[in-house]
Formats: structure tokens, C-alpha cells, sequence
């Protein structure tokens, strides 16, 4: 299983699956992140986190601890 934080920087993956309970997997999915999305790795922070991510057309940044939830191929 590879999730979206194990993306390097420039490539791009689809999401497969979302991993969470509650408001967290709907906080991810209201932000655009869903089953089949392509989503492409823009940067990463200086320290590490957050990722800068291009989904449906516009920048979106997510914490580390929210893309290990989201799995992807």
C-alpha cells in the first residue's frame, strides 16, 4: 500500500482509497480528495510538511498526518 505522503515531488498518482473514520476521511473528501481524483505533488515545506497539491484544477495543502490516510497508486 502507497499512500500520498510517500509521493515525490513532480510525479503524480490517483487516489485508490481513503482511510479515516468520521470527520476526518469527510474533511478529506470535502476538500476534493476522492476515489479516482488524479492529484499531482507540487512541493513540500522547507521542514517537511505540509505538501503543496494540484487537485481538479487548484493548489491545496495538506498536513503529512492527513496524507497517510489517503492511499494511492
Amino acid at each position: 500500500m502507497k499512500t500520498l505522503k510517500e509521493v515525490k515531488i513532480g510525479e503524480s498518482a490517483t487516489i485508490k482509497r481513503l482511510h479515516g473514520e468520521g470527520a476526518l476521511k469527510r474533511r478529506i473528501m470535502d476538500m476534493g480528495l476522492t476515489k479516482g481524483t488524479l492529484v499531482y505533488v507540487r512541493k513540500v515545506a522547507p521542514l517537511g510538511d505540509p505538501m503543496e497539491l494540484t487537485v481538479r484544477g487548484y493548489e491545496l495543502s495538506v498536513r503529512k498526518s492527513d496524507a497517510e490516510n489517503i492511499e494511492v497508486e
